[in-house]
């Protein structure tokens, strides 16, 4: 399994965090792979064979912000070029309705690129891929403008800062606003409160810390995030995963083995059916 990043051009930066592309080959026989919650929303292009419950996806789909694991089902080779966007600036970036589904299929202008990245792939060209989707996000400069709300980016950057470990109160206070001012710009941009994404971006925190450190103290974990305790920890930590912190740390050394140190959405050791 092949990752790589690349980093948002200046101008996109408060609207896009980054773009990346994955490559697995999972051989003949069909095979699935888990993605966890975080809190990030993902464009997704993908080029290869890829379903959910048995409905293969079309492309590109979007990853909105998941409250449990889903699980992807491919087989032979399979190529994705992602955009992973805040889940405040997504929806407006795309001209979209705000939702709160995790998987969802959505008809825009921007599937025009479907052609170009394929045989940019095809070529080897993965870098030219990602340009190709670049150029895409800064050719409509308006749009990107009217995504970026300088309340949500204020509130955005204290969240990310703390790793979702603040109240709403002081999110609000760092935005400059009311919490009832905030609460409102949250829903409408992206479907979701200030909670949702905070409570996802502390978990994604755990999640990385037990994967690369799965013997990492869960007492001590839990005071520095924020939590109340121990056991705060390990229940929100099965809210969204839907294992208990010791056994993910099980299964994170093994998937630590098969994709490497850094955990990133997508990025999961395939698991056969």
């Amino acid at each position: 399994m092949l990752h790589q990043e690349f980093a948002a051009p200046a101008t996109l930066r408060d609207a896009i965090k980054c773009f990346w592309h994955n490559r697995w080959d999972f051989g003949a026989q069909p095979s699935s792979f888990e993605v966890l919650p975080d809190g990030y929303a993902e464009i997704i292009f993908c080029f290869g064979s890829v379903a959910r419950d048995g409905v293969a996806l079309s492309s590109p789909f979007m990853m909105g912000l998941l409250n449990h694991p889903v699980v992807f089902e491919a087989a032979g080779k399979l190529e994705i070029i992602g955009v992973r966007c805040y889940p405040w600036t997504v929806f407006d970036l795309l001209g979209l309705p705000p939702g709160t589904q995790g998987v969802q299929a959505f008809e825009h202008s921007i599937a025009a690129l479907q052609p170009a990245l394929a045989a940019h792939l095809a070529a080897g060209a993965i870098t030219a891929a990602v340009a190709e989707v670049q150029r895409y996000f800064l050719q409509a400069p308006a749009q990107v403008r009217l995504a970026v709300d300088g309340t949500l980016s204020k509130a955005g950057a204290a969240l990310r800062e703390a790793g979702g470990a603040l109240p709403v109160s002081a999110v609000a206070a760092a935005a400059h606003a009311t919490v009832r001012t905030l609460e409102r710009k949250f829903k409408q941009s992206s479907g979701h409160t200030v909670k949702d994404v905070s409570g996802l971006m502390r978990f994604e925190q755990v999640r990385n810390r037990l994967w690369n450190a799965p013997g990492v103290n869960l007492a001590d974990l839990a005071r520095e995030l924020g939590y109340t305790d121990q056991s705060h920890l390990s229940r929100e930590f099965k809210r969204y995963s839907g294992a208990t912190p010791a056994a993910f740390s099980r299964k994170a050394q093994q998937g630590r083995q098969a994709v490497g140190e850094d955990f990133v959405a997508f990025v999961q050791a395939p698991r056969g059916d």
